[in-house]
């Protein structure tokens, strides 16, 4: 079941900041730093599960077996990518309940019709307004406990102006969405602006190379954002290093210490070796 822990501090008016988590080694990294929640990017999930584009190309089944194992294995409330929640309405409520019985505390559905496309990238189109209503409606309807959170997403600020984002932001909170998320604003004074327009907890995408600008997560919470999530960071970082380990290999035929390596004892402790340990030396 949802932790009750993540709508409890968004209701005492706390900032939630959250990384981006794919894998269950991101995941476990995190879930050690005392973070208010993980957010379980389907950019990067689609990524290191599929090697594929975020595009609508994963199902509910890809994603929701890495999900659910990330739940099991951390201690932070998860909030998790669902897209357009995989279909229609029916898709909907069996995502709903999937999600939850997972363990997940907040799902994250959008507006963008089918296929969907990874925000920040061009080509992206919405949804009547009314369709996405009724979606977050079942949702709300199909949820066995008001701890687990329904974070409503719109598409529409980069294809139809940041004044429709925020009527359907408004649109969605009323609808009944605990979280609203208006993705792409192209500025800071855009940012403020839909803080001083919904009143409703609201959730800032800081994506590193998008097109909103990287703000604190300090400033966005006194702009009036409730959670902060950093989805690319994480998967970004890691190219880069494995790049960069991979092409010192390549070059010198050996790690020269030109890319900084974990500790393989305390990663070897990270997954839980030393579990295996205790076991053997008590059975084996």
């Amino acid at each position: 079941m949802a932790d009750s822990s993540l709508k409890q501090a968004i209701s005492r008016g706390e900032m939630i900041v959250a990384p981006g988590v794919y894998d269950l080694i991101s995941a476990l990294i995190a879930d050690r730093m005392g973070f208010g929640a993980l957010y379980v990017t389907g950019y990067g999930t689609v990524a290191s599960h599929l090697g594929l584009p975020d595009a609508g190309i994963a199902t509910m089944t890809d994603m929701l077996g890495r999900i659910a194992q990330i739940v099991k294995m951390t201690d932070t409330p998860v909030i998790a990518d669902a897209d357009t929640g995989y279909g229609g309405l029916l898709n909907v409520h069996h995502t709903v309940r999937a999600y939850e019985a997972a363990g997940v505390s907040a799902i994250q559905l959008e507006d963008q019709e089918f296929p969907k496309k990874c925000g920040h990238t061009p080509g992206r189109s919405v949804v009547p307004a009314e369709e996405m209503i009724k979606k977050i409606q079942v949702a709300a309807e199909s949820r066995e406990s008001e701890d687990f959170l329904i974070v409503a997403r719109t598409d529409a600020r980069t294809s139809l102006g940041l004044e429709e984002a925020i009527r359907r932001g408004t649109a969605y909170s009323r609808a009944g969405a605990d979280v609203i998320f208006i993705e792409a604003p192209e500025s800071e004074a855009e940012v403020a602006e839909i803080a001083g327009s919904i009143e409703a907890p609201l959730l800032a995408n800081m994506v590193n190379g998008g097109t909103t600008p990287m703000l604190p997560s300090s400033r966005l919470h006194d702009l009036g954002f409730s959670v902060a999530i950093f989805p690319a960071a994480g998967f970004l970082a890691a190219g880069a290093a494995l790049e960069t380990v991979y092409g010192d290999i390549q070059a010198n035929g050996t790690t020269t210490g030109r890319a900084a390596l974990y500790d393989f004892g305390e990663f070897s402790r990270l997954i839980g070796f030393e579990q295996v340990w205790a076991f053997d030396r008590r059975y084996a």
